[in-house]
């Protein structure tokens, strides 16, 4: 063993991104899966906010949900536009990081920063 390892111990290993993330591109998407009946979530974030990099890294670590809810990438920089239309459509402020749970194109919650980590996105599955 390496006196590094004897001193600082094994390296932590990476979480597991346990996320099927699905890109958010275009508004007609957005279309589409608001008029489902099944609970969606969005996860808006700016790629140059570590901030909203290390609630996407919370989410990542804090939930195992097989598949049973769709989750939704929406990447602030490229796709502003997306985001605009969200806050007109749902009345939410803007905000970044974000999660908004969405059920039958109606809000059942959403959240923004430290906040993010307090939604049981079980509870709308």
């Amino acid at each position: 063993m390496s006196i590094l390892k004897k001193i600082f111990g094994e390296p932590e290993q990476k979480s597991e991104n346990r996320l099927n993330w699905i890109p958010l591109t275009s508004i007609e998407q957005l279309d589409e899966l608001t008029s489902s009946n099944s609970a969606i979530a969005i996860f808006k974030h700016s790629t140059r906010c570590i901030v909203s990099s290390m609630a996407k890294k919370q989410l990542e670590s804090s939930f195992d949900l097989d598949d049973t809810i769709e989750m939704y990438y929406l990447d602030l920089i490229t796709y502003r536009n997306i985001s605009n239309e969200i806050t007109d459509r749902f009345n939410i402020r803007h905000e970044s990081p974000q999660l908004i749970v969405l059920k039958a194109n109606k809000v059942q919650t959403y959240a923004s920063h430290s906040a993010i980590s307090e939604i049981e996105l079980e509870k709308y599955i």
